[in-house]
C-alpha cells in the first residue's frame, strides 16, 4: 500500500473511531445544540461526509463546480441516527478505496476549478491529502463539541492509527 492509501486508510479508521464514541452515548447528544463550528454533531458529520463526496466526485472526473452543486446541499442535511453515518462513510469509504485499487498515477494533474478560489492545476495526491487534513480538522471540532458537551472525546491521531494498523504500511 502506497503512503496516500494509508492516508486514507486513517482518515477512514479515524471518522470510524469518532463516530463510535458518539455511538457510545445517549442517542440525543447527536442532535444536541452547542455554540462551536456547527450547531451540532450531526451537522459536523454531515459537512464533512458532503466535502469528501464532493472530492471523490472530482477525481472521478467531475467539475469541481458540478461536484459542490451536487454536494453542497448534502452539507445541512443531517441523519437521525449515528448508524445512518457509519452507512453513508462506510459506502463512501469503499468508493475512495475501489477508485485507489484502479489508480496507476496519483501524480497526475488535473485542472481544478474552483468557484471560490480560482482556476488551478492540482495532482490527485494533493487532493488525497487534502481530504485527510480536512477530515483530521473537523473530527478536532467535534471533540471540542464532545467536550462541550459534557463527554470525553476519544484519541484519533495519526500515531494511534499506526499501533492499531502496524501491517498497513508493510
Amino acid at each position: 500500500m502506497n503512503y496516500l492509501e494509508e492516508m486514507v486508510h486513517y482518515h477512514v479508521w479515524a471518522s470510524q473511531i469518532i463516530m463510535q464514541r458518539i455511538q457510545e452515548l445517549p442517542a440525543s447528544v447527536l442532535h444536541q445544540e452547542v455554540n462551536s463550528s456547527f450547531p451540532t454533531l450531526a451537522h459536523a458529520l454531515s459537512h464533512m461526509n458532503a466535502v469528501d463526496q464532493m472530492w471523490y466526485l472530482v477525481l472521478t472526473g467531475t467539475s469541481m463546480p458540478e461536484a459542490l452543486q451536487i454536494c453542497m446541499p448534502r452539507n445541512g442535511e443531517t441523519f437521525a441516527t449515528i448508524e445512518e453515518y457509519f452507512e453513508r462513510y462506510a459506502e463512501l469509504s469503499n468508493q475512495y478505496l475501489t477508485w485507489f485499487s484502479q489508480q496507476t498515477d496519483l501524480e497526475q494533474v488535473l485542472l481544478l476549478n474552483n468557484p471560490f478560489a480560482g482556476v488551478r492545476q492540482t495532482r490527485f495526491a494533493e487532493i488525497i491529502l487534502h481530504l485527510v487534513n480536512h477530515g483530521t480538522y473537523h473530527r478536532g471540532n467535534i471533540s471540542t463539541m464532545l467536550r462541550q458537551l459534557g463527554h470525553a472525546s476519544v484519541m484519533n491521531d495519526y500515531s494511534r492509527f499506526w499501533y492499531e494498523n502496524s501491517n498497513t504500511s508493510e
